[in-house]
């Protein structure tokens, strides 16, 4: 389905959210600053939906955060030494647990360990699900 620019159209927040991972993947290899890439990827003849770029752009204002975040969690792996792709995954889903009210942490959850066993292996769903499980059972003690 096309939009009448001939764009494809993109619908929903799971194919948002892929289309942010895509960006964020894109950026981590060219040494591109999230918005960088989410502006080439633009410039083609890709839409870049709302809460895609939303995403992106959350995640690149929070980057540092989200990396020191994620390393705590994950005990003897460097973020700088883990696959591109769970990397991204894991940053896309902690911007969304800690800064997006509006996606509940299930869904949050849910959607990276699936993104994680689909693009990459089914060793980094269960990677991705541990580190997440404990980040968001933190934040709901912080919160509770």
């Amino acid at each position: 389905m096309r939009e009448r620019s001939g764009r494809p159209k993109v619908h929903g927040r799971r194919a948002a959210r892929r289309v942010a991972l895509r960006i964020l993947y894109q950026a981590d290899v060219t040494g591109l600053t999230p918005v960088g890439a989410m502006n080439e990827v633009e410039s083609g003849d890709e839409m870049v939906p709302p809460f895609a770029r939303e995403l992106v752009t959350g995640v690149q204002d929070r980057l540092a955060a989200l990396d020191a975040l994620i390393g705590e969690h994950a005990r003897d792996w460097p973020v700088e030494r883990m696959a591109v792709v769970d990397r991204n995954v894991l940053r896309l889903a902690c911007f969304e647990l800690l800064y997006r009210p509006d996606v509940p942490q299930g869904a949050a959850i849910s959607e990276a360990v699936e993104a994680a066993k689909e693009l990459s292996t089914e060793e980094s769903g269960r990677f991705v699900n541990g580190i997440l499980g404990q980040i968001a059972r933190e934040a709901a003690a912080r919160e509770g």
